[in-house]
């Protein structure tokens, strides 16, 4: 089982949307049998086993053992991953395009550039479980207390120039073998579970 995995395919997508089969895949984080699933979500065993048949079918849970009880094999089922993320990919009409007017200073260009790193690293993904290979990555995630509006800005420019400053060191346009990577830095305030998001300060 995979901690994370990215579902890539529309219909997929809206399969694992239902509710109900959203909550078996909770469910099946550890493996289970339509007979114990059913007893947990208050459905019939029948109902049960059809909500898996569509999930396996699509790929989001898969077959651990076969158990033989009297006339009937029991099937154990698993979900492939712990938990699931919904690439652009899956609504690739409408999908966010940062290229589309590019602001630095806007959250929703933001959002563009985080869905767009979901539909890569979903892709390189799925490319190097097929080639069963690692993809080389490396990501930071932090949390630093601004005291005003003007530090954060002196903050981003600062941390611009690094990273301007690193690209400009290590980027080989010669480099025969080499392989382009996609750097992204982002700073947004952080969201607490105790505070109300209609809360939160301005800057």
């Amino acid at each position: 089982m995979f901690e994370v995995a990215v579902i890539e395919d529309p219909a997929a997508a809206e399969v694992s949307l239902d509710p109900v089969r959203a909550r078996l895949l909770a469910e099946l984080a550890e493996p289970a049998s339509a007979t114990m699933l059913a007893a947990k979500v208050g459905l019939a065993r029948q109902k049960v086993n059809y909500h898996l048949k569509t999930l396996e079918q699509h790929g989001l849970v898969e077959l651990v053992e076969e158990r033989r009880k009297g006339n009937v094999t029991e099937r154990v089922m698993r979900a492939t991953a712990a938990s699931y993320v919904i690439s652009p990919t899956a609504l690739a009409a409408v999908a966010p395009d940062p290229g589309h007017s590019p602001d630095h200073l806007s959250a929703r260009w933001l959002l563009a550039v985080a869905s767009q790193l979901v539909r890569d690293v979903g892709a390189l993904i799925t490319g190097a479980s097929k080639a069963k290979k690692r993809v080389a990555t490396f990501a930071l995630d932090g949390e630093v207390r601004f005291a005003s509006a003007a530090d954060r800005a002196a903050f981003a420019e600062e941390l611009a120039n690094a990273v301007a400053t690193l690209v400009s060191k290590y980027h080989d346009e010669t480099a025969e073998g080499g392989r382009d990577h996609r750097v992204i830095v982002a700073v947004h305030p952080s969201i607490t579970h105790d505070t109300p998001q209609n809360e939160t300060k301005e800057f």
